[in-house]
Parts: structure tokens; C-alpha cells; sequence
């Protein structure tokens, strides 16, 4: 065996004895290296956070509608007319059983309740109408007409041209031009607007009784009406139907009169009127906020920037509280938005499917106590500041006209 020379031991000695300096530098080196470490981080951090925060909604969004689709449970699409037909007796039921002991007692002190009662269920048969004239109740077209005429006819409603005129809302969601209710008005338009208009647009209680006034004579800058089969809200081949809705519509108010003439004006106010108004407030509410009053700019669109899926992902959720279940889950709209053929009682496990996909283009809906008070805050706070949009740009937000607050403080 060979045995090491001098030199071979002494190299030897001075690396063993180096290795711990060398362990130490290195150590000493990685906790210097630390704090930048930590800086890094922190920086690389900052820059991911300031880009969540500067999420533009407007932009085109990372994924198309079939990956949306897809994400949906194939039963969520499947339409049970029995289901449907027994969330009608249900509402039905209750509306008979209201009306039946509000007559009853005949009391000052309970005519509030079953105005406020019996108005959230005239909305809830709305809701029910609404699904017949979408195609989500049955995938019978005859059953869809007969049962939303039934409904929509008892609360005043034209069955046929709001059904019509509420598709084009759908398919022209988020555009400026061509979306059917609740879109803005344009910067021209606003300033010809009279003070006394704009104020009536802007000042509750009356956005929320503005229905009735759509119907007869649609928004601002749009020409027509959902009881003519003239207007041209419908195509030729269309106008039978409205004629029939009309009609049916016109059964209802002389059934109303003859009511008044019976058991006196009086008592048909206080049975149908009132609640007939609840009503009305529900659907405004309600049809409103879906489109409005998100903290965060909602964007809305002209030309080409506009599509189907970027227009429904401008809609919001709402959380309604105890009302959901009343209301039929209408609050789950942006999936109700891009599919209107699902039914109503799998929209929201629909929209716990999709939300994966839809990442920071869904917006949580603010949790409701049992009754949605908060939502008048919103609503409120809307009508303050989105009032109109610019008349240039192929993505616009809303802008606000401080000299028409300024008028309504004053009045105030």
C-alpha cells in the first residue's frame, strides 16, 4: 500500500480545515441574501395584487361561452313541466289564501302586510311567466303560452310583447344601441332630456313605476309599444300574437272594472291595486340592479367590441335573502343571461359550476340578511352617479351629471 507523502497531507489538512470557513461564508452569504430574498418576493407580490386590482372588465375575457357551457351539469338543462307546473299552484295557492284572509279581516292594521305580501307574490307569478316566455318551464311550446298568458294577463302583463321584447334584451345584453331595457342613454341624448325628465330617471320612488310606462311606450330613444302589433318592436309574422296577448291583456282590465263595479273601487284597490304597484316596484328593483350598481364599473358596449358573452358578463347576482326562494332564484342572473333555457331551480348549483371559469368576470353577490334592505343603499347610490354614457368609444362606463344631484339636494 502506498502511503501519502508530506505534501498529499498537508493539501489534504488545509481543505478539511477550510470546508468549515467556506460552510460558514457560504451561510453567512445565503442570510444576506435573505432580506433581498424577501424584498423580491414582496415586490413580485405587489405587482401580482396591483395586477388583480387593475382587472379591466372590459376586456375581452379569457375563455369563450362553450367553456362556460360546458362547465354546466347536463341535468341543470333538463326541463320538468311537473316541477314547473307545481311551483305555480304553490304561488297560486298562497296568492288565494292571502287574498282570501286579507277580505276576511278586513283590518287597517293588516292591509300593509298583505299589500307588501301579496305584492312579492304577484312578482313571484311574474317570474314563473317570464320562465314560460324564455322556453325554460316545458319544452311545450303550447304549455309555455298557455300558462304565461294565465299568469301574465292576471298581473297586466302582455304576455306575447313582453316576451318578445324581452328576448331582444337578451340577445343585445351590454349594448348601448340595441339592448331593450335598462341600457343608458347617450351624452346627446341626456342634455335633451328636460330637468323635470331627468330628475323623474334619476329620483326614487319613480324609476321603480316606470314597467307600466315601458310597456306603453318603451325607454327613452326608442319608438313602439308592447300592445300594438304595429310597433316595431315585432316582425310581421309576430303580430298575431300580440294581438292575442293584447286582447287578453284588455279581459283582465274589464274583469277589473266590473270587480270595482260590484264590490266598489275601494276594495279592488286594496285587493289588486296596491299590490298591483308592489308588484311593479319588485320587478324595477329588481330588473335594475341586475344591470347596475356593482361597486365596480360595469362596462357596456357599441361596434364590434360587443358579443353575446361579453354583454351577459356585464350582468350582476343579487342576493335577496328569504326572497330568493319566493322569487324563484331570479337573482342568479348572469347565468340566466347566457342561458335562458335553463329552469329556474337549477340556476344557482348552474352557477356554482361556472364561477370556476368565469374567474373575476363573476362578481359575488353581497350576502343578504333575511330581507335585502342593503340593496335600497345600492339602488340609491346608483341613481346618483350612472347617468349616462359618452356618445364615442366601443367601451364605455358610466358617467354622472353632478349638477343634477346638486338640483335634487337642493330641493331637498
Amino acid at each position: 500500500m502506498r502511503m501519502p507523502t508530506q505534501t498529499q497531507t498537508q493539501t489534504t489538512t488545509q481543505q478539511q480545515s477550510s470546508a468549515p470557513a467556506m460552510a460558514k461564508t457560504t451561510t453567512t452569504t445565503t442570510k444576506m441574501r435573505r432580506p433581498d430574498q424577501a424584498m423580491a418576493e414582496t415586490a413580485a407580490k405587489a405587482t401580482e395584487d396591483s395586477q388583480f386590482l387593475r382587472f379591466d372588465a372590459g376586456k375581452p375575457p379569457p375563455f369563450r361561452i362553450g367553456d362556460v357551457r360546458a362547465a354546466v351539469p347536463a341535468h341543470c338543462w333538463r326541463k320538468c313541466p311537473w316541477r314547473s307546473l307545481s311551483y305555480v299552484v304553490r304561488d297560486v295557492a298562497v296568492v288565494a289564501a292571502l287574498a282570501v284572509a286579507a277580505a276576511a279581516l278586513d283590518s287597517w292594521a293588516v292591509w300593509p302586510a298583505y299589500w307588501a305580501a301579496q305584492g312579492t307574490m304577484f312578482w313571484a307569478l311574474f317570474v314563473l311567466g317570464h320562465d314560460c316566455g324564455h322556453g325554460s318551464f316545458s319544452d311545450n311550446a303550447v304549455l309555455n303560452s298557455v300558462v304565461g298568458h294565465l299568469l301574465h294577463s292576471f298581473i297586466l302583463v302582455p304576455y306575447h310583447g313582453w316576451r318578445i321584447s324581452h328576448r331582444t334584451h337578451h340577445q343585445n345584453h351590454g349594448h348601448i344601441e340595441r339592448d331593450e331595457s335598462w341600457h343608458p342613454i347617450t351624452e346627446k341624448l341626456y342634455k335633451q332630456l328636460e330637468t323635470r325628465t331627468k330628475k323623474l330617471r334619476f329620483t326614487v320612488p319613480f324609476p321603480l313605476l316606470a314597467f307600466p310606462v315601458y310597456l306603453l311606450y318603451r325607454s327613452p330613444g326608442k319608438e313602439g309599444s308592447h300592445f300594438l302589433p304595429s310597433s316595431p318592436l315585432f316582425s310581421p309574422k309576430e303580430r298575431g300574437d300580440v294581438m292575442v296577448s293584447t286582447t287578453c291583456w284588455c279581459i283582465m282590465l274589464a274583469s277589473l272594472l266590473a270587480m270595482a263595479c260590484i264590490f266598489g273601487p275601494l276594495q279592488v284597490l286594496k285587493m289588486y291595486g296596491v299590490p298591483y304597484l308592489v308588484f311593479v316596484m319588485w320587478l324595477d328593483l329588481v330588473t335594475y340592479l341586475h344591470h347596475h350598481g356593482h361597486h365596480d364599473a360595469l362596462p357596456w358596449y357599441r361596434g364590434e367590441e360587443w358579443s353575446y358573452l361579453r354583454g351577459g358578463l356585464t350582468t350582476v347576482d343579487r342576493d335577496y335573502g328569504w326572497i330568493n326562494n319566493i322569487h324563484h332564484d331570479i337573482g342568479t342572473h348572469v347565468i340566466h343571461h347566457l342561458f335562458p333555457q335553463i329552469p329556474h331551480y337549477h340556476l344557482v348549483e348552474a352557477t356554482k359550476a361556472a364561477r370556476p371559469v368565469l374567474g373575476r368576470y363573476y362578481r359575488e353577490p353581497e350576502k343578504s340578511g333575511p330581507l335585502p334592505l342593503h340593496l335600497l343603499g345600492v339602488l340609491l347610490r346608483s341613481l346618483r352617479v350612472d347617468h349616462f354614457v359618452s356618445d364615442h368609444g366601443d367601451v364605455v362606463y358610466y358617467q354622472t351629471d353632478h349638477t343634477l344631484n346638486t338640483a335634487t339636494d337642493k330641493l331637498k
